[in-house]
């Protein structure tokens, strides 16, 4: 069902927040069903920290005819991320002097991603979001693009993502650093991650009973470091750890609460009760402080990755969120545990 990737070329473009000029950037991603007359049938995915634009591999529950991303209506496009390990352009990609940047590719932020992806809108003949959704670092692109949009944005999505980086999420991507830093190992980064992303109550149901060695929830572990190994660049892994971590959509722009007081778009927050990376009182707090806001609560016990599992039950609450009907001048937050 997944369209080939797609490559377009921008030269020249705005500098990135901290004030780097790239002469171009290649932007890769991959859509599905067409943009109508007006332009604005659009919907933008944005993919978590190791995704990519093909939506159909990661969120096939979600993708087709009368699911919550149908391309008989939607012109839906999916990107690979600024500084990811993708078709955009990132690390592997030839710098300046025609040789790989590596790590010599310079940092980037969640609001350059995002920039990115409005260039490439705007190439596209994009005139209005309809939606923009994602979940984890999605779900933090999505935020950005709701309180400061490159185009006019209808509605957002965004689970288990929070309005800026915890102390929490912060600490546990230093280990990763560390991990890359000193002792190059891709790996062991990802296995602390995925520690982060799962709840100790699934693992425990899936492996605590098993006495064989090695464990299989080493060798689920394992499996997981050396499965990233083999598709995804360790500096970009960084480079897209950094962007997370220096993710705050108040920056710049004043109080945080103020800003998201006045952020007229409607937006569906949605929390897994089970998370340990970002736990449901940050989508409470977030939903809390916006005036167009929903919250739904994914009641399930996988941790973080369960928008990435638990993809019917996504699906529906995406669906029933975008008939929700929007009344701007009457503010309201609709909880759905």
């Amino acid at each position: 069902m997944s369209d080939p990737v797609q490559l377009k070329h921008i030269e020249q473009p705005p500098p990135l927040a901290e004030g780097t000029r790239l002469d171009a950037i290649q932007v890769g991603f991959r859509s599905w069903g067409r943009l109508d007359e007006e332009g604005a049938n659009a919907v933008l995915v944005c993919p978590a920290l190791t995704g990519d634009s093909d939506l159909s591999s990661w969120w096939p529950e979600l993708l087709g005819p009368g699911r919550a991303l149908d391309p008989e209506k939607d012109f839906i496009v999916s990107v690979d991320v600024l500084g990811g390990s993708g078709q955009t352009t990132g690390p592997t990609h030839p710098g300046p002097d025609g040789q790989p940047w590596e790590g010599r590719f310079p940092s980037v932020t969640v609001r350059d991603m995002v920039l990115v992806q409005g260039l490439l809108l705007e190439t596209l003949g994009v005139k209005r979001l309809k939606l923009v959704i994602g979940g984890s670092l999605g779900g933090m692109q999505a935020l950005e693009w709701a309180v400061a949009p490159a185009l006019p944005v209808a509605a957002a999505v965004a689970i288990a993502a929070p309005a800026r980086q915890s102390a929490w999420a912060r600490a546990l991507n230093h280990i990763q650093r560390r991990a890359l830093e000193h002792h190059d190992d891709l790996e062991l980064a990802r296995m602390v991650a995925m520690l982060s992303y799962r709840h100790w109550d699934n693992l425990d149901s899936r492996f605590a009973a098993s006495d064989a060695l090695p464990h299989p929830a080493e060798q689920w572990l394992e499996h997981h470091g050396s499965a990233l190994k083999a598709r995804f660049d360790p500096v970009a892994y960084q480079r897209l750890m950094a962007a997370m971590d220096s993710h705050d959509i108040g920056r710049g722009r004043g109080d945080l609460n103020t800003l998201l007081a006045n952020t007229p778009t409607p937006v569906q927050v949605i929390g897994i009760n089970s998370d340990l990376l970002y736990p449901p009182r940050d989508q409470a707090e977030l939903a809390e402080a916006l005036p167009q806001a929903r919250l739904d609560l994914l009641d399930v016990p996988q941790g973080h990755d369960a928008f990435l599992i638990e993809q019917a039950q996504v699906n529906d609450l995406v669906l029933d969120f975008r008939r929700w009907p929007q009344r701007p001048e009457q503010p309201t937050l609709k909880v759905c545990f």
